[in-house]
């Protein structure tokens, strides 16, 4: 019997190509099937390298699209000089005007908070299916440069979140993970509390699955160290962050975590920016050594 063709690369529609540091900033629109909408990603490639490009995506926060990392952290500097793919998805779902999905700049539309949602009417919201398998895929069929086997996670807020959860979760597929400011124990946070009760009703142990505070608990030879940035004088730190939560699981089951308490930042890109080539090393090694 004949062997059956691969199925073609997603289509992708290319909105923006601009050059930075001998490397281009990408920007596409593709049709998601996961969130049964048109989604935008950026991409960062590097110039042309001997060989394949090892990926680290980014995952953003509250409120932001896939622009705002590329636009205003800086990272292509650090990641041309590694050798590193960058890739920014979107935060949500967008233009499925399901009723409320704008009301609140912290649920809904750009609030993703990378997960998949059980509630019915949040069914189109499955960020975390669409990074960990959809947006994968559509990488791998469109970008031979790339070396897909070969990844790594971080994020901002939200995104923080989402990145040590996926990791977490995901320790096979990701070689590495890191965070500024990230909502480190959603569970016991207004927006997480928010987020998860409307996305996931009410049973706390499908909350559970989506916290990395949590997840750490039952992490089984997580070797790897975790590197977090959190600024001092960050206004969503004691409320909202819990970074020491995060930090005494970790403790309490000998994960190796490097939490740098940076006096006198805030939540902004700012402060993103400060540290953001420390981040890219910190990928580069275990990237490079894969």
């Amino acid at each position: 019997m004949a062997a059956t063709a691969p199925p073609p690369a997603a289509a992708l529609e290319q909105l923006s190509k601009t050059k930075m540091f001998g490397g281009h900033n990408l920007r596409f629109r593709h049709q998601s099937a996961t969130l049964g909408c048109p989604m935008t990603f950026s991409l960062f490639l590097p110039a042309a390298p001997a060989s394949k490009l090892p990926v680290l995506y980014w995952l953003s926060g509250l409120t932001c699209t896939d622009e705002n990392f590329i636009i205003k952290s800086g990272a292509q500097r650090a990641a041309a000089a590694h050798g590193v793919a960058l890739v920014a998805p979107d935060t949500s779902p967008r233009g499925l005007n399901v009723e409320g999905e704008a009301d609140s700049w912290d649920f809904g539309v750009g609030a993703g908070f990378y997960l998949n949602a059980t509630n019915e009417k949040w069914k189109n919201w499955r960020m975390y299916d669409y990074v960990v398998k959809e947006l994968p895929e559509v990488l791998s069929g469109n970008f031979e440069q790339l070396n897909m086997s070969c990844a790594s996670i971080f994020g901002h807020s939200m995104g923080g979140h989402g990145a040590l959860t996926i990791y977490l979760k995901n320790t096979d597929k990701y070689k590495s993970v890191s965070a500024f400011a990230p909502i480190a124990n959603p569970i016991n946070c207004p927006w997480g509390q928010k987020a998860f009760s409307n996305y996931l009703g009410s049973a706390k142990s499908e909350w559970e699955e989506y916290d990395a505070t949590c997840l750490i608990k039952k992490s089984n030879g997580v070797s790897t160290s975790i590197l977090i940035d959190q600024g001092e004088d960050d206004k969503f730190l004691a409320e909202q962050l819990l970074a020491g939560n995060f930090e005494e699981a970790c403790k309490a089951v000998g994960v190796p975590l490097i939490l740098r308490m940076q006096p006198g930042y805030d939540h902004s890109f700012f402060f993103i920016a400060t540290f953001i080539d420390d981040h890219i090393a910190h990928h580069a090694q275990f990237l490079k050594s894969a």
